[in-house]
């Protein structure tokens, strides 16, 4: 019997980006573990820690905008790989700095602000790139399986960047996240070359700066929707922000769901494993790995249901999930308690995820997709500066562990404040797009 969750395999394209972006998120793995450690170990500090991070996170805020615009202007592969390109520079500069010398702020500050433009510039892309290399019937096998490659990386590159971190130290950590850039870049060039591939043998190409994309690619109607964007797809994005509740919805709750996330995962998690587990580099190596296990498990649960009829309140019940548990974590009798606890939250988080993206992705006009998600990436990353700041201030005077319910808190009253809208929980019921609202 064939697995509905391994549909979107048969497309070489999609494997090409599959094998690429595995890559890099272990890289990614390997450096989260790395760049704490290596501030923490050498006498930085959770506030020069919390600086980099927001640092890091201010631009990417603000460059997601940019990368929105690229998506849908060039390519999303074309975005990406450039992105890519330059973080491997940005990453291969902090592994000589790592290798030469102990944290400081003239160091850091530089390349994280490098690091977070190109996030910012690869984020809309990545998210907009799936609806156009696969059909509508294979889109939720190929969110789960990306989905799932990354938490795979979660739990590969934390159990690797821990006893590397360890034994040979962090320079070699960031040198091999930068060598994971080269390999994603590479492989994006290789769908490039693929797409090119397909169109010269049937595709069909329209005119303009618009990327061109097959209309067998697109979805529903690709024609019609670019011709109700009209000839400024900014006013049509204006029109949906103004007039479509469910955007607003989904803007508004994510920013409030996200507001305690970086303080939780970013600060308090390595000081939690530093200080009161007394788990060392490896044992907060392990802690992400369990994560990464039960987001593993979510997405792969997701690949195989079909599709719910209402999946915005299967996804919000399994983000209820996520706010109950993360907010225990402290409090689960140590390292092993509070590992099983994370599992329970990546499962969670993995399988609302699939199911929340998946429909906004087939909500979407094709034409601004990308625009549209990098609204919906701006507001989730758009409070990680903020996020990131308050935590390091926290964590300092009070300790790692009100984090964490903190955190829980903020997320569940955003999903219970997103379940009081009649336009969120029928959310994704329907495959219709918001052509009313474009209409010019």
């Amino acid at each position: 019997m064939r697995l509905r969750g391994l549909a979107s395999l048969q497309h070489r394209g999609f494997r090409f980006l599959l094998a690429g972006q595995f890559t890099s998120n272990v890289g990614d793995m390997i450096y989260a573990v790395a760049l704490p450690w290596y501030v923490l170990a050498n006498h930085g500090g959770v506030l020069l820690l919390g600086t980099a991070l927001a640092a890091y996170g201010v631009p990417r805020t603000v460059f997601i905008v940019v990368g929105g615009h690229a998506s849908d202007r060039w390519s999303p592969w074309t975005s990406m790989m450039c992105a890519d390109a330059t973080r491997a520079l940005a990453v291969g500069g902090l592994a000589v700095a790592a290798a030469t010398g102990k944290p400081s702020a003239i160091t850091l500050i530089p390349i994280a602000v490098v690091l977070g433009v190109g996030e910012g510039v690869f984020l809309p892309g990545s998210f907009s790139i799936l609806p156009i290399m696969l059909p509508d019937a294979d889109l939720q096998s190929g969110n789960a399986m990306a989905s799932s490659g990354t938490q795979l990386a979660t739990l590969i590159g934390p159990a690797i960047g821990g006893p590397l971190v360890a034994t040979v130290g962090a320079a070699w950590a960031f040198g091999l996240d930068a060598a994971s850039f080269v390999v994603s870049a590479a492989t994006l060039l290789a769908v490039g070359r693929d797409r090119g591939s397909h169109e010269s043998r049937g595709g069909t190409r329209r005119s303009g700066p618009a990327p061109s994309y097959p209309e067998d690619l697109m979805g529903a109607e690709p024609a019609q929707m670019a011709a109700d964007l009209g000839p400024d797809p900014s006013s049509g994005i204006r029109q949906l922000l103004l007039s479509e509740r469910v955007l607003q919805i989904i803007l508004i709750t994510n920013a409030a769901a996200n507001l305690g996330f970086g303080a939780e995962s970013e600060i308090a998690l390595p000081a939690l494993a530093r200080g009161p587990f007394h788990a060392g580099a490896g044992g907060y190596g392990a802690l992400l790995a369990t994560f990464g296990a039960g987001a593993l498990f979510g997405t792969l649960i997701a690949a195989q249901i079909r599709t719910p009829g209402r999946p915005a309140i299967l996804g919000s019940l399994a983000f209820l999930v996520e706010a109950l548990v993360v907010s225990a974590v402290p409090y689960l009798g140590g390292a092993v308690g509070a590992g099983c606890g994370l599992a329970v939250v990546g499962a969670a988080e993995g399988l609302g995820n699939v199911l929340t993206i998946t429909a906004f992705q087939r909500w979407a006009p094709a034409a601004v997709r990308g625009r549209l998600m990098s609204l919906v990436l701006l507001t989730s990353f758009g409070v990680f500066p903020v996020s990131v700041a308050v935590g390091a201030l926290v964590v300092h005077e009070f300790g790692a562990a009100p984090v964490f319910p903190a955190s829980g808190a903020t997320l569940g009253l955003a999903i219970l404040f997103a379940l009081t809208q009649g336009k969120w929980r029928e959310f994704g019921a329907s495959r219709a797009k918001p052509r009313a609202a474009l209409e010019s």
